[in-house]
């Protein structure tokens, strides 16, 4: 199974496991509401393990995937409250298969201040 199957398997059963195995140590998180970029595995896994709850569920799914050799682009809708929610997951894979680079771009921009309203209780939920 490759690093992007791998992925798409995380999100959907929220497996820690699978997220650790696929996160190089020194990857680099993008956040689409915080400027400055988040490096580590551990800070990494947290957001994204947050961001799958808070935008995960009956209304998330990946609507595009773009694949290329050591990046890919996949695009996903979701529903956050009332407000539906079109993004980005830019995910770039290094030499040994791992992610390395996990960037999210978010619209429309009151979409964006939903999400970031809920990942702040997620992640203070989280300890983070």
């Amino acid at each position: 199974m490759d690093v992007i199957q791998q992925w798409h398997q995380a999100v959907k059963t929220l497996d820690m496991a699978i997220l650790a195995d696929i996160l190089a140590e020194d990857v680099v998180f993008h956040s689409p509401v915080v400027w400055t970029p988040q490096p580590g595995k551990m800070i990494t896994a947290m957001y994204l393990m947050a961001a799958a709850q808070v935008i995960g569920g009956e209304h998330f799914h990946y609507t595009k995937e773009i694949i290329g050799e050591n990046q890919a682009c996949l695009e996903f809708m979701t529903k956050i409250d009332d407000i539906v929610v079109n993004g980005v997951d830019i995910i770039t894979i290094n030499e040994a298969g791992l992610i390395s680079e996990f960037k999210v771009m978010v619209r429309p921009y009151k979409g964006m201040l939903a999400l970031k309203e809920k990942m702040f209780e997620m992640m203070q939920k989280m300890g983070g």
